[in-house]
């Protein structure tokens, strides 16, 4: 048994060297037409038996770690081959290193026994001796590699005293082991796209038969599905709902819900981020003014509150609206009326209200930071959405929603393997649905090629963490820490500061100190800009 024979041979003749021309052009043309392992490798087997004499050829592979055969791990078995009976095939089994087929599939090393009659590790299990030719029979086995490792092997039988030289056999063997691997790897291929399509499928139809679907809201964890009933039971009334829940569950999702499902779906429905709005302009936007109201005001513009008459008016992160305008806003809540800036007379208003924060209210209210009387008011209906942590078995479903969404805007065609949709149940998702999506588009615009493995996704989720930043002043970093971290599962609640725990001049110092920069000296503070700049005009410096 020989590992690279290198004795003299004859030179091919011009027929044989025809012979190689043909099998490749038929096994390359027969690529083309299929895929399929069982077309391929067995009609390989079959040129390599009719054109060159390498006969009763067959593939070992071993079997899959989820293979319903009973057998031992690591157990191969004869799956493709050419001159053999079924019966022969099926004693084609082998217990891991055993015989010449064990033995390649455990190094990876092609061996050659030259003559099996002279070598005692040849066992002769599938096909015995007496039905080989008489005359010295040689037996040739290659490893199959797919992506570097052994996964089977080539082997087939050979007649030692013929015209064509052992090493040009060898050396074609070893073409139709890659071109084996190849094949092998491909269906693999396949077989994995298959299996995501499949889920796909099964979890967007499970998702689309939900409830839920009717709203756009995708899910049907048990978390997700309370919160969509709580909010179909007070569709039909008029008082206002606070929508609570950490940044990303999808607050804007479930307002339109609550309006869609109400007796008012068929009116306006308006979302206003009151995050986004700068204080001096809170009340223009909220109620309108009349023409001449300020500089500038060349005609009379009807505010948020008008446009959402009848309908339902959407009042996104109520916690950062002004105290001042919060009691403006519960006034409304109150008479149903409005007053535009720069106007007098009283407007009527039908509005349902509904308000939503990632705040913990209960504590800007100890704090002052909010109104206690409008908190009762908006509390009326308090109804909690669950971080994607706590839905963790819609995150396959909205993934897989994500990604169609991003393959069709971006015309690409990418998905996740089984693994890699694992992976995404273990991330704790800080950013919940929102960051979900962020990645998932991601992944589509910059991943290598059409299947995103878990190692690949690992890249992404890492980016998606973000660096540590350390490198700030201590005031700085002493007040953007807070002094109890909230658990991963638990919604983030801010650590606020003793009510008088500045004075009026440490709050001037700490504003000469950052050169009157309101944002700056706000952040050394602990506290918003809006907040600081409230208590500095305000002569308050209470927290």
């Amino acid at each position: 048994m020989i590992p690279n024979p290198s004795a003299p041979h004859p030179a091919v003749t011009p027929p044989l060297q025809a012979q190689e021309q043909l099998l490749m052009r038929e096994i390359i043309g027969l690529i083309g037409k299929s895929l399929a392992p069982g077309v391929v490798l067995r009609e390989m087997l079959h040129l390599l038996s009719e054109l060159l004499g390498l006969n009763r050829g067959r593939i070992v592979l071993v079997d899959a770690p989820d293979s319903t055969q009973n057998s031992p791990p690591g157990t191969s078995r004869i799956c493709f081959a050419y001159g053999l009976t079924n019966a022969e095939m099926a004693r084609g089994l082998y217990a891991p290193g055993e015989g010449i087929t064990g033995r390649v599939l455990a190094t990876g090393q092609t061996m050659l026994v030259q003559d099996i009659d002279a070598e005692p590790q040849f066992l002769a299990r599938a096909v015995t001796r007496d039905q080989l030719p008489q005359e010295t029979v040689a037996f040739i086995a290659l490893p199959i590699h797919v992506n570097g490792a052994t996964v089977g092997v080539l082997a087939c039988h050979r007649i030692r005293s013929r015209q064509r030289r052992l090493t040009d056999d060898m050396a074609l063997l070893k073409i139709m082991a890659t071109l084996a691997g190849q094949v092998l790897q491909l269906q693999d291929l396949m077989q994995q796209q298959t299996r995501a399509l499949e889920t796909r499928n099964t979890l967007l139809t499970h998702a689309l038969d939900a409830a839920a679907v009717r709203y756009g809201i995708i899910g049907t964890s048990s978390a997700l599905l309370q919160a969509i009933d709580e909010l179909e039971r007070v569709s039909q009334a008029q008082a206002s709902v606070l929508l609570l829940g950490e940044s990303g569950t999808g607050k804007e999702l479930f307002a339109r819900a609550l309006h869609l499902s109400s007796q008012r779906r068929d009116a306006p429905f308006i979302k206003v981020n009151c995050a986004a709005i700068p204080e001096t302009l809170f009340e223009s936007e909220l109620f309108g003014y009349e023409r001449g109201a300020f500089t500038g005001a060349a005609s009379a513009r009807v505010g948020w509150f008008e446009q959402a008459n009848h309908g339902t008016i959407f009042l996104d992160e109520i916690g950062d609206m002004p105290l001042v305008m919060q009691s403006k806003l519960l006034r409304t809540l109150q008479e149903g009326t409005i007053v535009r800036l720069g106007g007098k007379s009283e407007i009527k208003v039908d509005v349902r209200l509904v308000a939503a924060t990632h705040r913990n209210l209960e504590a800007d209210v100890a704090s002052g930071n909010f109104r206690r009387d409008l908190f009762y008011r908006l509390n009326v209906i308090p109804i909690r959405l669950p971080s994607l942590r706590e839905r963790r078995e819609d995150i396959h479903t909205l993934a897989i929603h994500f990604m169609n969404r991003a393959n069709q805007a971006n015309q690409r065609n990418v998905y996740l393997s089984s693994a890699a949709l694992s992976r995404l149940e273990e991330h704790p998702w800080p950013g919940n649905i929102r960051e979900l999506g962020n990645v998932i588009e991601r992944l589509v615009l910059l991943a290598d090629g059409p299947m995103v493995t878990a190692t690949e996704l690992e890249r992404f989720l890492q980016v998606e963490t973000g660096p540590t930043f350390t490198a700030l002043t201590p005031a700085l970093r002493v007040a953007s820490t807070p002094a109890n971290p909230p658990s991963p599962a638990a919604p983030l609640v801010r650590d606020y500061l003793p009510a008088n725990s500045h004075t009026l001049d440490e709050l001037q110092q700490t504003l000469a100190r950052y050169g009157g920069n309101q944002s700056r000296a706000a952040q050394a503070l602990g506290m918003t800009v809006r907040q600081f700049a409230y208590r500095l005009r305000k002569g308050e410096p209470q927290r």
